[in-house]
């Protein structure tokens, strides 16, 4: 059964939000390094919107290898959009979802293949609150912002997890790997 990964940036005080983040070489290896071993990840419309970005970059490189590489591998990846705005994703590699998050992630779960990547705020919070949470992958930047979205502000119930390893990144951000611990 395929794993869903919840991959997400936040700052010490966990503020989410895309203007957040020390961005670094090694940063956008990781990305690209869990990108490479997902079979498809799933976007909300605004965190889709947003990384429509890489895609002017695949167009345009901006000459550094790390963002260069990035860019390729998301383009490659296959992408799925929750959306009720959206009607087209206009990317080749992108196609909006034809059922409800919950449904489509069961039915993407049971198939075989490389890991599921989850990288919206929203489609993360759902996900916790309905237990499909499989492992995550959280990048904490040593930034305090004191002002922003949160990313745990809306989860239903305690979430018990189990650290499985770190990575620490040249800019001093650690990423963290959890598993939930189901009882």
């Amino acid at each position: 059964m395929r794993k869903v990964i919840a991959a997400f940036n936040m700052t010490l005080d966990g503020v989410c939000d895309h203007t957040t983040g020390v961005p670094s070489e090694d940063l956008h290896q990781h990305y690209a390094e869990l990108l490479d071993n997902t079979g498809v990840i799933l976007y909300g419309r605004t965190t889709y919107e947003l990384m429509q970005f890489w895609k002017s970059v695949l167009e345009n490189p901006s000459g550094k290898k790390s963002m260069d590489e990035f860019a390729i591998s998301i383009d490659r990846i296959p992408k799925l959009v929750f959306s009720h705005k959206l009607k087209d994703t206009n990317w080749n590699t992108a196609e909006l979802s034809d059922k409800p998050l919950h449904e489509k992630v069961l039915e993407l779960k049971k198939q075989s293949g490389k890991d599921i990547s989850v990288g919206s705020r929203s489609l993360i919070i759902q996900l916790l609150n309905s237990n499909l949470i499989d492992e995550f992958q959280i990048c904490v930047h040593p930034i305090i912002e004191g002002k922003g979205l949160r990313l745990f502000d809306e989860i239903k119930d305690k979430i018990m997890l189990k650290l499985i390893k770190t990575k620490t990144l040249t800019s001093g951000s650690i990423v963290f790997y959890y598993e939930p611990i189901r009882a």
